[in-house]
């Protein structure tokens, strides 16, 4: 099975295929936002693929038109909500500021 870390937060977990990365942040307790429910309508969820972004799905048009309006947006960005783990192996995962502020105004 894949496993998510996040190495700022010394967090792990290991999860099906298929899950999103928010969805393995939501279980392990990540302070990753997702102000829309996580349906690729805002930008709350946005974190940067530091290992593993070749696990992951295919970024398609939608999430491409969130990510122009997010943050420092960079080559290894994401939204958490859209990136499903499609293969096993290691993604780790830094979330960015925004995502922090909007968990922390979620919370």
């Amino acid at each position: 099975m894949p496993i998510v870390r996040y190495p700022k937060e010394n967090l792990e977990i290991e999860v099906p295929t298929g899950q999103t990365i928010l969805q393995a942040s939501r279980k392990c307790g990540a302070p990753e936002g997702f102000a829309c429910g996580g349906v690729c309508a805002c930008s709350t969820c946005h974190v940067y693929v530091t290992k593993g972004l070749e696990l992951l799905s295919e970024m398609e048009d939608d999430e491409n038109d969130i990510l122009d309006k997010a943050f420092d947006v960079r080559s290894n960005s994401r939204l958490g909500c859209q990136a499903k783990i499609v293969k096993d192996g290691v993604v780790e995962v830094e979330i960015t500021r925004e995502s922090h502020e909007a968990w922390d105004n979620e919370h």
